[in-house]
Formats: structure tokens, C-alpha cells, sequence
């Protein structure tokens, strides 16, 4: 067969599979629907073992071989933290000895926010919308993927790789991340694509790190009518009020420091930040509080050090705490996730056409950017030395991510799925494969 006709005969295999993609999705729709109602929210981390389940359910008659691996609970749990579920991750594989693509995608979900109008474990459905907590980030990337592997067997769609698929805790904040463990445990082959990324025109360009450090403030419990004599007892909230307007002057300072990441198209400078994202004390009105806990989240710039960015907040709550003479003050770190570096690499431009042919974008679409989101991947950096990481998925500015409605599209599920059976395909822009060398430059 001559070039031509060979290119012609691989561009009518994709687009006859594309088609079964429409065609199946409503599939991938109850796919996702059965995500969606395991309740996978970190914290705590409760659902991953029924998670898992259900994607051997799902990968089984795919042909991939499945194999459980937990976290240590010493990695992961926190001292004197809430107790939680074990942290189970789920590699599924083919084995056919074509070069490795990894497909990762964290399970865990934020705990639902309040100011849901619908059941965020029960997928809704508006028309193209598909609302429910995990929708767009990240279960419905799951779906798709499916999908596409389902339409390479459906249609005969020879793939250029070996799937392995990489089902992930822990990656909403977490100590230990699961592809951390399993990148420092030397279970990562090839090159990977992650699914926590955009479903827009996007070059990653890498990304923040996070911390979350919990902060418990003690002061002493007395009955409430004898908290204002002096010498009985001690309020908790009332005496950290010095803390909190001393981390809101470290938050505005924070906030200055900018990044020399791109940012977004039309977005200002990068920023470090630093939130209180928790707070909780008191028990009734008829006790003065013994306690005070703040969980504070700071994002830092891969131009910061970790080392610092934390000595910096301890030395603030150590100093606005001693200004209220009996507090009592401990911290512990119960979240990190290093920064991404810079992921580039020779996959990348054939991840880029291939994206471009799932959703329809053009070369010059594509913009290169970073964010201050962050990514458990700087840990797989860091462990297996390889940088280069590609970024999709089925996020867009009004999905409402971490939000009251999040939700993703039928179309978007489409579209991915195309974009990603296009990347395994072994007919796809074979020039532009570094694993695959072109047998017929014609």
C-alpha cells in the first residue's frame, strides 16, 4: 500500500471509532454516575477501597490486569489526626510489550461544600451537563478514558502502547500521595499523561506547591459564668484573635511575591498565597473553649523553599500566640504537595495535535501556562528524575471545581475520549512519536 493510501486507510479507522465514541457514550454517562456516588472525599479518605472495586468492575473486560497497593497508614496518617480509610490505589495494566503509557487520575474528591442545590453523590443531568462532586475533576477524565479504550476494541484500533492505568488517593492536599508511594516504590513505566488538568488550548507549564499545617491553639475550659474572673480559666478563640490579625498581615505579604510562571491568557502575575482554610473551637455557650484549630494552606512558588515558606508561618503563630500569656500552641503538617516543574518533553507535541484533534483545536489555539493549582506530580518528578509529564482533562473556568455544581459535558467526555484513543493510537501522527519509529516518512 503507498503512503497515501495507508494514511488514508489510518484516518478512516479513527474516524469511524470517533463516531462509535458519539454513539456509546450514554455508556460512559452511567460510568460516570457510578463514580460519582462512591464517596471518595479527602479528607478523610474513606472510599477508595469500594473505588477500586468498582474500576476492576470496569477495567476487567478491558483485558487489564488489576493490583491493589496501599499506603503504609506511617506515610500517610497524621499524628493525632482523624482517624481514616486505608489508602488504596489501583494500577491497571496490559502487558503486550509495546512501550508503557501511564494514564493517571486521582479519585478523591473535596468534601461537598454547602450551597448544593442537588445530591453532589447522585449525578443530575441538565441537558449536556453531568453535575455531581467529582464530575470534572476528576471521575469524568475516567470515563473517557474508558471509553476510548473500549472504542480501540470495538473499532480494531492497534495501539502504540501498553495502557497502564493509575487509580490514585490522596491527591486533594494529602501527606503522602498514592503516585507518590508507588513512584518512590519504582511501579511507574513509561511516560505518563495526567488527567488533572484543562480541557482547553493548554501547554502545562508546570505549577505551585501546597502545605496545609494544623494548628491547635489550647487554652483552659471553665464554666462559662466564671470566665471572667481572674485567674479561671482560659478562651481559646478570644486569646488567638492576636494570631489571626498577625497571619492576615502575613497573608498581604504573601500575596505580593509573584511568580515567574506564565499565567492564564488575560490573568495577572502568579501569586503565593496563604489561607486559613479551616477553623473550628468551642464546645456550648456554657464553657469558655479550651481549643482553637486552624488548618492554614499556603501555595508557594517554585522560586520559594518549602523549608522556609513553613519556618516563616511557625515563627508568626509562635509569636502572635506568646502575646497571650497561658496559651499553648502545636502545629503539625497534614498536607504537601511539591511543586511541578517544568513538564516538557518529546511527547508533547504529539499529545498537543492529538488534543487539538479530540476537541477540535488548532495549532495556534494553544497557549503555554502555569498555575497556582498544584499537582502531586512534582513528587513523581522528584522520585523517578523524568520531568516531562503531560496534562488533560475536562476542566474549564465555569465547571464549578470544588464547587456547589461541578459538572462536566457530554461533548467534553467526547471530545476527550477522541484525544486520547487518537494519542494511543498506533495511526496517529506516527512522525511524532518518539517511541515509534516512522517506517514510511511518505
Amino acid at each position: 500500500m503507498s503512503g497515501a493510501g495507508q494514511v488514508a486507510r489510518e484516518a478512516a479507522g479513527l474516524e469511524r471509532a470517533g463516531a462509535w465514541i458519539a454513539e456509546a457514550v450514554e455508556a460512559a454517562v452511567a460510568d460516570l454516575g457510578a463514580m460519582i456516588e462512591v464517596d471518595t472525599s479527602f479528607p478523610p479518605g474513606q472510599g477508595y477501597g469500594a473505588f477500586a472495586t468498582l474500576m476492576e468492575a470496569l477495567t476487567h473486560p478491558l483485558g487489564l490486569e488489576t493490583e491493589r497497593v496501599d499506603v503504609p497508614d506511617e506515610l500517610w496518617r497524621v499524628p493525632n489526626g482523624p482517624a481514616a480509610g486505608t489508602r488504596t490505589n489501583l494500577i491497571a495494566t496490559r502487558r503486550s510489550g509495546k512501550p508503557v503509557c501511564g494514564l493517571y487520575f486521582h479519585v478523591d474528591t473535596v468534601p461537598a461544600a454547602p450551597g448544593w442545590t442537588t445530591d453532589p453523590l447522585s449525578m443530575s443531568r441538565e441537558g449536556e451537563r453531568l453535575i455531581g462532586l467529582g464530575a470534572a475533576d476528576m471521575k469524568g477524565c475516567i470515563a473517557a478514558v474508558l471509553l476510548a479504550l473500549q472504542a480501540a476494541e470495538a473499532c480494531n484500533i492497534e495501539l502504540a502502547y501498553d495502557p497502564m492505568l493509575l487509580f490514585c488517593t490522596d491527591e486533594e492536599g494529602g501527606l503522602y500521595p498514592g503516585i507518590r508511594y508507588l513512584a518512590e516504590q519504582g511501579r511507574l513505566d513509561g511516560h505518563i499523561v495526567n488527567f488533572n488538568g484543562s480541557a482547553e488550548a493548554r501547554i502545562w507549564a508546570g505549577c505551585f506547591g501546597l502545605f496545609n499545617l494544623l494548628v491547635r491553639v489550647r487554652g483552659q475550659a471553665v464554666h462559662a459564668g466564671e470566665g471572667n474572673r481572674r485567674g479561671l480559666g482560659l478562651n481559646a478563640i478570644e486569646g488567638s484573635l492576636p494570631l489571626l490579625n498577625a497571619l492576615a498581615a502575613l497573608k498581604a505579604g504573601v500575596a505580593t511575591r509573584l511568580s515567574v510562571l506564565p499565567p492564564p491568557p488575560g490573568k495577572p502575575a502568579l501569586a503565593a498565597q496563604l489561607n486559613i482554610a479551616t477553623i473550628g473551637g468551642g464546645t456550648a455557650g456554657g464553657q469558655v473553649p479550651a481549643l482553637l484549630e486552624l488548618t492554614l494552606n499556603r501555595r508557594y512558588m517554585p522560586e520559594e523553599a518549602f523549608e522556609d515558606a513553613l519556618a516563616e508561618i511557625e515563627e508568626t503563630v509562635r509569636r502572635a500566640v506568646a502575646s497571650t500569656p497561658g496559651l499553648t500552641v502545636e502545629t503539625a503538617l497534614v498536607g504537601h504537595l511539591a511543586p511541578t516543574s517544568d513538564p516538557a518533553g518529546p511527547h508533547w507535541p504529539r499529545w498537543q495535535a492529538a488534543v487539538g484533534a479530540g476537541f477540535g483545536y488548532a495549532p495556534e489555539d494553544f497557549r503555554r501556562w502555569g498555575a497556582a493549582s498544584c499537582s502531586d506530580f512534582g513528587w513523581v518528578q522528584r522520585a523517578t528524575g523524568r520531568s516531562e509529564v503531560l496534562l488533560g482533562g475536562l476542566g474549564r473556568p465555569d465547571r464549578n471545581i470544588h464547587a456547589p455544581g461541578e459538572y462536566t459535558t457530554v461533548s467534553d467526555i467526547i471530545a476527550l475520549a477522541r484525544a486520547v484513543l487518537a494519542y494511543l493510537s498506533g495511526e496517529f501522527r506516527p512522525e511524532l512519536n518518539p517511541d515509534q519509529p516512522n517506517s514510511d516518512p511518505a
